[in-house]
């Protein structure tokens, strides 16, 4: 007979061995296998790293899992959010799971608290939204069999750790380019935080569509926002009393070109007679926002399926690329239009 926590794998290493080898009791390897919070970081690390070594996977018997996808943000504020969940739950149904919504505890990358919580409740996977994934918590979810996939991953992820994004550069060039086209120049940009691999996507995408327009980008017109309406507004306010204001913004979210908008009404100019602007994402609000807005669509529920779909894929199908990209496409709608004469070149 077997311990049913014996591996599967070559060298048949036992929890036992583990335990001599960590200098720690049985009891202690369970504890960090089960994901519980009273053993030490020192303990835990040691253990983790000995089990990863000797390639220790639990067998099929100990490794059911609960009959649902942990979908898990670094914060639930924003119909952005609404957009992903609808996304997980609709293939969760499919497949007659459930859908957990969590948050991580931390800045784009999950907490120890996270953590401890997840490897409890062993979900069929795991779908993280803006997040890193340090090497600890990979070789934790991965000495459990619980399979993840990230969503717009906040930096460039490992070469083995699966994601789906979206085609920033072509959005935030397709974006610029819609401006440019219009016959702006004096276009400014308040991408996402500077740590996020999308913001910075999005600016490179705004800086080739100036450059091949043989435009060159002010640097004060160029701002890293938070993606929030507050955050918008805060800098819209200042770029528009500014020397030279710009004619154009290119917002990086929808919800930061709805602060946009209302920094310009604030100040009594009219969009888009006096200022044109354009949103990202293209969430709900975007058609009834006061004009309705341009913005590049982001397929946000779509990205969201495709990584449930990426998790619950039986183990033994041939797997798709690791890395997924989905199209963007502008949406053009009543926020857009030349620059009024006196304000052109």
């Amino acid at each position: 007979m077997h311990d049913k926590d014996e591996p599967e794998m070559a060298g048949r290493v036992t929890l036992a061995e583990v335990a001599t080898r960590a200098g720690v009791s049985l009891s202690t390897v369970s504890k960090v296998l089960n994901g519980r919070s009273d053993v030490s970081p020192t303990t835990r690390s040691k253990v983790e790293h000995l089990l990863e070594e000797h390639g220790y996977r639990r067998r099929a018997a100990a490794t059911a899992h609960a009959p649902l996808i942990e979908l898990v943000f670094h914060e639930l504020e924003s119909v952005w959010a609404m957009e992903l969940i609808r996304g997980v739950e609709n293939v969760a149904q499919q497949h007659r799971i459930s859908v957990v919504v969590t948050e991580s505890g931390t800045r784009h990358a999950p907490g120890r608290e996270w953590l401890d919580g997840v490897l409890r409740r062993r979900p069929r996977g795991v779908v993280l939204v803006f997040s890193a994934l340090p090497d600890h918590v990979r070789r934790q979810l991965r000495s459990r069999a619980i399979p993840f996939v990230i969503v717009d991953p906040a930096g460039d992820p490992e070469a083995d750790v699966p994601s789906v994004g979206s085609a920033n550069w072509a959005g935030g060039v397709a974006a610029t380019r819609h401006l440019i086209d219009h016959g702006h120049e004096r276009i400014a940009i308040i991408t996402g935080p500077a740590d996020l691999m999308c913001s910075l996507a999005r600016l490179d995408g705004y800086r080739s569509a100036l450059a091949m327009a043989g435009l060159e980008p002010d640097p004060k017109h160029i701002r890293y926002g938070d993606f929030h309406v507050d955050g918008g507004f805060t800098h819209a306010l200042e770029l528009l009393q500014g020397p030279d204001r710009p004619t154009a913004v290119f917002a990086g979210s929808d919800l930061q070109a709805l602060g946009v908008l209302e920094a310009a009404r604030r100040l009594g100019l009219s969009v888009p007679e006096d200022l044109s602007v354009v949103g990202y994402d293209d969430v709900p609000p975007a058609q009834w926002s006061s004009p309705p807005l341009t913005t590049v669509r982001q397929p946000l529920r779509q990205m969201a399926e495709e990584a449930a779909r990426m998790l619950l894929r039986p183990q033994e199908a041939s797997r798709p690329a690791l890395r997924m990209e989905l199209a963007t496409r502008l949406v053009v709608r009543q926020s857009t239009a030349a620059p009024a004469p006196a304000q052109a070149g």
